[in-house]
């Protein structure tokens, strides 16, 4: 994995990471919220389906067959509520959410159902996706490589059965994905 901005291997994540450490050294009550990918990235950030030149339309993201945990974004809110409710329940204490924890072809196969026509998974290299071009795309093909690499760690830290608990309405992604079907561009 490259490192990237002369320091960083996930930039965004190494960020937060050197926050998180002014907190905790601060002495403040704090509890670290850890989220996931969320799925709203396929709406508004280019990361859904796209159209290839056959016509077929093609999700791709560098994580072979291993889970990415993921989330809706109204749900990470709610989860942050339901912590603050607790009190001190959850001070100096890290929180790690996620709704599911799926695939790349899974994912793929709930896109298909949804709108009806195959959406074919096409699992990319790490350095395929970082030479994508778009802004940010080292950035995402560091935290996408890590994320595969680092499956059953990452999984493990982003609790299901805990964002279940915090947020008993918690989505499924293909409950998600049915409301939110029509602003997926379809390119």
């Amino acid at each position: 994995m490259p490192t990237l901005q002369g320091k960083y291997k996930v930039p965004h994540f190494d960020a937060k990471g050197e926050s998180n450490k002014f907190f905790i050294e601060s002495g403040v009550p704090t509890t670290i919220l850890n989220t996931v990918f969320y799925w709203e990235n396929f709406i508004y950030f280019g990361q859904g389906p796209k159209k290839g030149q056959d016509g077929k339309l093609y999700l791709s993201l560098p994580m072979a067959d291993k889970k990415l945990p993921s989330i809706a974004v109204e749900d990470i809110g709610k989860c942050a509520y339901a912590i603050f409710k607790n009190g001190d329940k959850y001070i100096g204490k890290t929180v790690g959410i996620a709704g599911e924890h799926l695939t790349g072809k899974q994912f793929a196969e709930e896109f298909s159902k949804t709108f009806g026509q195959e959406v074919v998974y096409n699992a990319v290299s790490p350095e395929t996706y970082r030479g994508f071009g778009f802004p940010g795309a080292d950035d995402m093909g560091n935290m996408y490589q890590f994320k595969a690499e680092f499956e059953d760690y990452y999984c493990k830290s982003r609790d299901i059965g805990l964002t279940k608990t915090l947020n008993p309405s918690s989505q499924s992604f293909s409950s998600w994905l049915e409301k939110n079907k029509n602003k997926i561009p379809l390119e």
